[in-house]
């Protein structure tokens, strides 16, 4: 049985839930991801994605500079456990429509597995697993 911990990607980036949008734009373009999980008091809280920042903060003309990243961020999350099995994961993100799924011990972020990972696992010969793959571009 192949679980989460084989899929993720461990250590994931985390704000704490006061960080300003900023920070997180910084981190995503810095490390070329989409998303930040958000956490207060280390326990995960929510999850801010590149299209939150464009749509809920700069479509809306909110300071980036000082607007928190806990205004923005979704804050109802699946969530699943490192030793759940993976096939799990892909019957969340169909039924949800949901492309990642951060993974937590104990409330904590250990990880996130993302459509991509699941793709690059499961068919790495896949269109998806290419694109997923590839550098960022940017």
């Amino acid at each position: 049985m192949q679980t989460v911990r084989d899929v993720m990607t461990a250590r994931p980036t985390t704000l704490p839930v006061d960080a300003p949008i900023i920070k997180a734009a910084r981190l995503m373009r810095d490390q070329g991801i989409g998303d930040v999980l958000v956490t207060k008091e280390g326990r995960l809280c929510g999850l801010v994605t590149d299209r939150d920042i464009v749509v809920r903060a700069v479509a809306e003309g909110r300071d980036i500079g000082i607007t928190p990243v806990g205004a923005l961020c979704s804050a109802h999350l699946v969530t699943v456990r490192p030793d759940q099995n993976a096939d799990e994961v892909v019957r969340l993100m169909r039924e949800r429509a949901i492309r990642r799924i951060p993974v937590v011990e104990d409330d904590r972020p250990v990880g996130i597995v993302s459509l991509g990972d699941m793709a690059l696992e499961r068919d790495p010969d896949s269109a998806l697993s290419d694109i997923s793959s590839a550098p960022p571009n940017g």
